[in-house]
């Protein structure tokens, strides 16, 4: 019986670990999970991986060392690591310290870039998650029942060209528009945050007999150089449920670059909700 490969798999937060881990071991690999303890839930520990190791989000030489206990020399990173936590929950150890005191920026790209290479020259190689879950690549076109409106394609339009200014910094991803006007960009507080913040703009701007229309266009993009390895772009179910509460009527994502999480359940929930999604 042939050796099974063996597969790093660096668990954050949300569901994409879990796909990337079921996905991993549907193509015949061993999968060793590294589970941050400050994001990763609990669950993880009852998918069939062949090992899972509890790690704090700062103990970079401890994940190195038990990848090379365990013979894996390829990875993948997939989950959320909320921005805040690596800059106020994180305890670095001393290789993590070194790593973030040598930064020029401490953005995501310049982060986990600067420990992809760290892992690359300990000879653990990180490679592409969403190789594993091409089917749940966002595909071209409107991939819901309703079309966007003229209004809201001109959101859109809008909306990707100030996401794609902010993108290029690596501020985030995300952009939320109502009639032409930008109403919330994304920061470290992630997309769902984001979104939840627009609707209070829009609530209390109604309260106050606002001209914009209630109608909110999210637009979330890759990077203008999006690194396939890490911070992709993913929207799930919980995002639509989201964009409902706060009134949002549609929804813009980059084809191919975003990944849909709970693939057709994603559309199907937002047909409920008259949520338009396109994808381009």
């Amino acid at each position: 019986m042939p050796v099974k490969q063996k597969l790093g798999l660096i668990a954050g937060n949300g569901r994409f670990p879990f796909l990337v881990l079921e996905a991993a071991q549907a193509q015949g690999f061993e999968v060793v999970v590294a589970a941050i303890k400050e994001e990763t839930f609990p669950d993880i520990e009852n998918r069939g991986a062949a090992s899972v190791h509890w790690l704090s989000l700062g103990e970079l030489s401890k994940l190195i060392a038990t990848f090379h206990r365990e013979g894996v020399s390829r990875a993948v990173m997939a989950g959320q690591v909320k921005h805040k936590q690596i800059f106020s929950s994180i305890r670095p150890d001393r290789r993590l310290a070194k790593l973030l005191l040598n930064l020029r920026t401490r953005n995501t790209d310049a982060l986990l870039g600067a420990i992809a290479k760290v892992l690359g020259d300990e000879g653990i190689i990180l490679e592409n998650s969403t190789a594993l879950l091409e089917p749940l690549r966002a595909r071209p076109g409107v991939l819901t029942k309703r079309k966007p409106s003229e209004p809201e394609k001109h959101n859109i339009e809008y909306g990707r060209l100030v996401a794609r200014h902010l993108a290029q910094y690596d501020i985030g991803q995300t952009v939320v528009v109502a009639d032409g006007a930008c109403v919330a960009v994304e920061a470290m507080e992630g997309t769902d945050a984001t979104i939840e913040r627009a609707g209070r703009i829009m609530a209390s701007l109604e309260a106050e007999a606002s001209t914009l229309s209630r109608a909110l266009t999210v637009v979330k993009i890759a990077k203008p150089n999006q690194d396939m390895r890490f911070d992709v772009p993913v929207v799930g179910i919980h995002t639509i449920e989201v964009m409902d509460a706060a009134r949002a009527t549609c929804l813009a994502v980059d084809a191919g670059k975003c990944l849909l999480l709970d693939g057709e359940a994603v559309i199907g929930a937002a047909d409920a909700a008259q949520i338009a999604v396109v994808a381009g």
